[in-house]
């Protein structure tokens, strides 16, 4: 399977942040974060990109920063992962029956990827997609990655409408769940909280028994 190497050009504008960042904090991982997980989960959660201070700085997705603390809390709870969290990429944390990716696999200017480059990494998104054999649920964790799956499978989006807690059921037979994204911002206005975060993973308990 392809996936970016560590001085991907494919984004003008994310190379020149990388540079810039890779300037600052020389010791980060400052490069594509690539997925966490095995291929052969039925759960792929998707985020929109990595963070500053989180994968960007530590090399794997949501691990560093407060998204990844509600994210990796959330899924200890529900069952898909073995060993303690410690907000690194060595803390031997390991995950079951999931895979946790992004949409956009450089850290982008505040958060916000645009269109060319969401397009740019999607062809390693719909190549994992591709790879994950018995996959049966994406969990899109926001608008952008909801967008960014429906593109990769072919649909369209207005078929599909982002909705906090929806699960659409796609031709192919998959599954796509929506949340929105476990972000600081996002606890902080209370447009999400705790509680409405783990209802999203109740309700995939029965797409996704426990092993």
């Amino acid at each position: 399977m392809n996936t970016p190497g560590r001085d991907c050009g494919g984004c003008p504008r994310l190379v020149q942040l990388r540079e810039q960042v890779r300037t600052q904090e020389p010791d980060w991982h400052n490069a594509p974060v690539a997925s966490f997980g095995s291929l052969d989960a039925e759960l792929l959660i998707v985020g929109l990109a990595p963070g500053r201070g989180g994968a960007n700085r530590t090399g794997r997705p949501f691990t560093g920063d407060y998204a990844g603390d509600l994210l990796y809390q959330t899924i200890e709870k529900f069952g898909l992962s073995e060993g303690r969290y410690g907000a690194g990429p060595d803390d031997g944390l390991r995950l079951r029956n999931c895979r946790i990716t992004n949409a956009v696999r450089c850290l982008p200017p505040e958060n916000k990827p645009v269109g060319a480059e969401i397009k740019e990494c999607g062809a390693y998104l719909a190549e994992e997609i591709g790879a994950m054999g018995r996959l049966r649920v994406l969990l899109a964790l926001g608008v952008v990655a909801h967008g960014a799956v429906l593109t990769v499978l072919g649909q369209r989006k207005s078929l599909f409408k982002f909705s906090h807690g929806a699960q659409h059921q796609l031709p192919s037979g998959l599954v796509l769940a929506d949340s929105y994204h476990c972000s600081r911002y996002n606890t902080n206005t209370r447009r999400l909280t705790v509680d409405m975060f783990e209802s999203v993973f109740e309700g995939l308990a029965g797409l996704l028994p426990r092993s």
